[in-house]
């Protein structure tokens, strides 16, 4: 196991403000906001998909950082999003990484990503940061699902799951939403609400035996 011990330290506020705010309140003033996050968790053993889960300023973010990095912002400039994906891949790359994630529809790729709808961004950018990422890289999607309808979200959810088993990649969504656990499949959980990190073991579901023959 992986201990992540974490300490962010920022400055407050001292304006004329935030002290009537504090008093109001009855709220000490401090030098410094402190936040604290330890967690423990095993990213040795063999794994494609993980999730970091868990509410609204429970540190999500900050340990994506300190593990992964700050993802790379993506520029979308192009008059259609297809031509935004870096010239080193083929049209077929493009076409399957799109189709793979659910963004299949083809008349959207021909247009600009700022016309696009907030299910068909998240979809194209998934697209793009699978299909660039350099091999052995771990992809992270921060706020993952967030601006999307629960169907978008489980539809991509699935996709995103099977194209990187398939490339025995690894993939980290970052999220608040709980439900798609049972949508992604992750083979890890760390849920930052209660600071644990579980492992999920799946199993094949198991083979079914026919005999197929000429009957009379």
């Amino acid at each position: 196991m992986q201990a992540v011990d974490l300490v962010v330290e920022s400055p407050v506020s001292t304006s004329t403000r935030a002290r009537q705010v504090c008093s109001m309140f009855d709220a000490p003033p401090s030098a410094k906001a402190r936040q604290h996050w330890h967690v423990e968790i095993d990213l040795e053993t063999p794994w494609n998909v993980g999730l970091v889960v868990g509410p609204s300023g429970s540190g999500k973010s900050s340990v994506m950082r300190h593990l992964w990095g700050e993802p790379t912002p993506l520029a979308w400039c192009a008059a259609g999003v297809i031509d935004d994906f870096s010239t080193a891949l083929s049209v077929e790359d493009i076409t399957s990484a799109c189709s793979a994630v659910g963004f299949g529809t083809i008349p959207a790729w021909m247009r600009p990503f700022s016309v696009l709808s907030n299910g068909e961004r998240f979809r194209v950018d998934l697209a793009r940061r699978m299909v660039e990422a350099e091999p052995g890289s771990t992809v992270v999607v921060d706020e993952f699902s967030s601006v999307v309808d629960r169907q978008v979200a489980r539809i991509a959810s699935h996709a995103v799951q099977r194209y990187v088993r398939k490339r025995d990649a690894r993939f980290v969504a970052v999220s608040c939403h709980y439900d798609i656990i049972d949508w992604l499949q992750p083979d890890w959980v760390l849920d930052m609400a209660t600071r644990s990190w579980t492992r999920r073991l799946l199993q094949r579901r198991p083979a079914i035996e026919c005999t197929i023959g000429r009957l009379p």
